[in-house]
């Protein structure tokens, strides 16, 4: 390939050279030409000798013109096929957020019920943010994915209110493991229960897993270096596979 390449590129110089003497053997017999003229006859093959210069810079001028035209159309192609495609991208983003927010809902009312008017209206503002446009309510859609992924990371604590079977109210402190665990206390630790996510409803904990509980909010809230617990947990391997989006 080498000798091959070689070999084309110095027949191409020998042409171009060929090409250069021939020209300059054209201009020295015109040039003997208008030497024996006489001055009506010297003066049109000056303008003869002028208007073949000028020809061959236009040539010139025009195959560089047609090679910055040829890239320029080609550029304005590949610009449109672009454009239709952003287009087309532009055109699907209200399904993609749709699809997105009805996931994330799904996602929320089928976790463990954690906090679950605070994650819904986040949904809600992420999707409903004034005046965003399509690309803007879907960044803020997949922020609320972020902070949901972390839930499943995460070890949390906070006191909020209990309703029981019966319609009333109490304060609890509630204790969440990650994704697998969802406990409450009282604060006299007489009473607690974990999340049973397939039956939906809280089951009661005996006096050792409700020191357990105590103990894992300790943890939670620095009180206590982290240890080992023992708890049950509110969803089964099924529930893990098979419950989440």
């Amino acid at each position: 390939m080498l000798v091959s390449g070689t070999l084309m590129a110095s027949e191409e110089t020998a042409g171009q050279a060929a090409q250069s003497v021939d020209a300059q053997q054209a201009q020295a017999a015109l040039q003997q030409q208008i030497d024996a003229a006489d001055d009506d006859t010297r003066e049109a093959l000056e303008e003869l000798r002028r208007l073949e210069r000028e020809t061959r810079q236009m040539e010139a001028s025009n195959a560089a013109l047609s090679a910055r035209l040829a890239e320029e159309a080609e550029r304005q192609q590949q610009l449109g096929t672009a454009l239709d495609t952003l287009e087309e991208t532009r055109a699907a983003l209200p399904l993609i957020e749709q699809d997105m927010t009805a996931q994330l809902t799904r996602w929320i009312e089928q976790d463990l019920p954690f906090l679950r008017d605070e994650r819904l209206a986040r949904v809600v503002q992420s999707d409903a943010q004034a005046g965003a446009d399509s690309i803007e309510r879907i960044n803020g859609l997949l922020e609320t994915w972020r902070v949901e992924l972390d839930y499943g990371r995460e070890i949390d604590h906070w006191r909020g209110r209990l309703q029981d079977a019966e319609g009333s109210t109490r304060e609890v402190d509630y204790l969440r493991v990650g994704r697998i665990g969802y406990y409450y206390l009282t604060p006299d630790e007489r009473e607690g229960g974990v999340w049973d996510a397939e039956g939906s409803e809280w089951l009661p904990l005996d006096e050792r897993a409700r020191r357990e509980v105590r103990n894992a909010l300790r943890i939670a809230d620095d009180q206590r270096t982290p240890d080992l617990l023992k708890l049950p947990l509110s969803i089964t391997a099924i529930n893990q596979q098979g419950g989440q989006p």
